[in-house]
């Protein structure tokens, strides 16, 4: 194996007449000759400093004017707010820590900033691309984030949902699969899932799938919640889960090796994948907000990734304060447009042969959430597609269900009218009828469950969620289908400054949420344990807040950080007999 070493990047250098020129405090400076910004942060003969670029999406600092300390700056994106006297993030409180880079000082008393470069894992042990025949590598589009894809003589599948919601009852399918979806699924050699959520992880997919093969290769990502977390608790059994190291890779045969990456911003939960076949790359991002921190192969044979937005219950679910629906449909405009462009970006700068916007396929279909529906406008691949191809000379694919792409076709000859076949004539693409009744039926079981008939459920429930010692005091309120309240339902407050449950709001200075909730979903999560995604993400909730803070460290916990065993409800009943 080549030896891959670490190296240091020059990025930009400070003359002695620069150095002396800055100031106290904050001072953003530009490598004119490659257009970067950086900012710099002095604190007597103290220097520290980082890249002017926000860690969430890429955005641009400006000075902070709410600061009147001079230390911290706003990301003119989504108003992120860095205190670079800390490299810590302020908004939202308690999340992230931004890269520092390396201040030295030259003999000639120039400032030096320099970054230090690990080795890139998938530079170990490279191979010279082959030719590659046709028909040897095929990449078969299923749904949202599910491709099929043939490897000389091994298939792969990506991250099949293909049967079912996803977040509770929230997300449904778009596209209707091809019909042999499942034969397709128990013909794949080995299956990635490369993350924890349930349009990815789709357990009524993987029951379909394990009642025929049980023993298939999964592959997922060591990451610090297991993908498989609940693997028990779903009753789905799967007896061949490999949980692999990140950036290391992974021999399948002779031609075939796949490589998994961590997310920069959410690393305990998303993975990315690259899939190498006879030295060709395939770089798959999924949903990663920055893939590998940012660092990604470039010139890879094809490229895929989400592109569409709306996977949030922000900014459909709030109301109160400035939640107006003009100032929402304002809001998911500008966004999409942001997202649009940072994916645009990011291709440009990798310069993939071929780009695939994919893993934003899915609807609000069930009727009570049609006010979702019709607010929650995704981003349009063909747009993405015109904004790349007028950027870049990048080949771009918008998949349709059962299209095939044939990698050797597409590099020889991009007008090869084999390149991409496309489904048969007549072949139906969008689907236009679900079958919400057994999964509605799963959801309402829980409404009548014993748990319920005793309201210490309650401190029950949030003494084992574990966070506390947080000044939020949040209302939770069980609703109705149209979250009015629900009739019986409970109606309470939780203080997490110190877990208990006032009958009042304390007197004391506090921030405050309201969370009207779905008694169905609500229960349903409370009873198995569930992470809070089902809720949020899936729109089964409305919210309200005062102040207008994201409450990081409280959503943080509840989506990604339950303990990994539901409540001792069995214990709890025995107890209230």
């Amino acid at each position: 194996m080549g030896s891959i070493e670490q190296t240091a990047e020059l990025l930009l250098r400070l003359s002695p007449t620069e150095v002396a020129s800055l100031k106290e405090g904050i001072n953003f400076v530009r490598n004119k000759s490659t257009g970067k910004d950086y900012i710099l942060y002095k604190n007597k003969s103290h220097l520290r400093a980082c890249k002017n670029m926000c860690k969430h999406q890429g955005g641009l600092f400006m000075k902070d004017i709410e600061d009147l300390d001079g230390r911290s700056v706003r990301c003119t994106k989504h108003n992120w707010k860095l205190d670079v006297s800390t490299m810590k993030y302020i908004n939202p409180p308690g999340s992230f820590c931004q890269d520092e880079l390396v201040v030295e000082e030259s003999e000639e008393n120039e400032l030096l900033l320099l970054e230090l470069n690990p080795p890139n894992p998938w530079d170990s042990e490279p191979r010279p691309p082959e030719d590659l025949a046709f028909g040897e590598v095929q990449i078969t589009y299923l749904t949202h984030a599910c491709m099929d894809l043939k490897l000389g003589d091994k298939r792969m599948v990506f991250d099949p949902w293909l049967t079912g919601p996803a977040f509770a009852r929230g997300w449904w399918l778009l596209h209707e699969p091809p019909s042999d979806w499942l034969e397709r699924l128990c013909r794949a050699d080995l299956i990635y899932i490369s993350h924890m959520h349930s349009d990815h992880l789709s357990y009524p997919t993987l029951k379909k799938l394990a009642g025929r093969r049980p023993d298939i290769p999964i592959y997922v990502g060591k990451t610090e919640r297991p993908v498989f977390w609940n693997l028990n608790q779903s009753g789905v059994q799967l007896t061949n889960i490999n949980v692999v190291p990140f950036g290391i890779w992974q021999q399948v045969d002779k031609n075939l090796r796949f490589m998994i990456l961590m997310d920069g911003v959410h690393p305990e939960m998303d993975t990315c994948i690259i899939v190498e076949y006879k030295g060709h790359k395939i770089l798959n991002t999924v949903d990663c907000t920055r893939p590998n921190g940012g660092r990604l192969p470039v010139k890879v044979d094809l490229m895929m990734s989400d592109f569409a937005g709306g996977a949030s219950g922000f900014p459909m679910t709030f109301s109160g304060g400035k939640f107006t629906e003009e100032w929402k449909a304002q809001f998911i405009k500008t966004e999409r447009k942001k997202l649009l462009n940072y994916k645009a970006r990011l291709v440009k700068d990798l310069q993939p042969r071929i780009y695939c916007p994919f893993a934003g396929y899915f609807v609000e279909a069930h009727p009570s959430d049609k006010y979702i529906k019709e607010t929650n406008i995704k981003n349009d691949p063909d747009e993405l597609n015109n904004l790349i191809k007028k950027n870049s000379d990048v080949l771009t694919w918008t998949p349709r269900p059962g299209a095939t792409l044939d990698l050797g076709r597409m590099l020889k000859d991009p007008t090869d009218s084999k390149g991409i076949i496309e489904p048969p004539e007549g072949t139906k693409i969008y689907k236009d009828s679900w079958d919400f009744g057994p999964y509605l039926k799963i959801l309402n079981a829980a409404v009548g469950d014993e748990i319920f008939h005793h309201s210490s459920w309650i401190k029950e429930y949030f003494t084992w969620a574990g966070f506390k010692d947080y000044n939020l005091v949040v209302r939770m309120i069980e609703t109705d289908e149209d979250f009015s309240p629900f009739p019986g339902g409970y109606d309470y407050l939780v203080d997490f400054l110190d877990l208990s449950f006032p009958k009042e709001r304390p007197s004391r200075e506090h921030p405050y949420e309201e969370i009207r909730s779905r008694v169905d979903v609500i229960r349903h999560v409370v009873k198995n344990g569930l992470l809070w995604d089902d809720l949020y993400i899936g729109f089964q909730t409305r919210l309200q807040r005062d102040p207008d803070i994201y409450h990081h460290l409280f959503w943080n916990h509840f989506q990604i950080k339950l303990p990994l065993t539901p409540p001792d409800w069995k214990s709890f009943l025995m107890y209230h007999g």
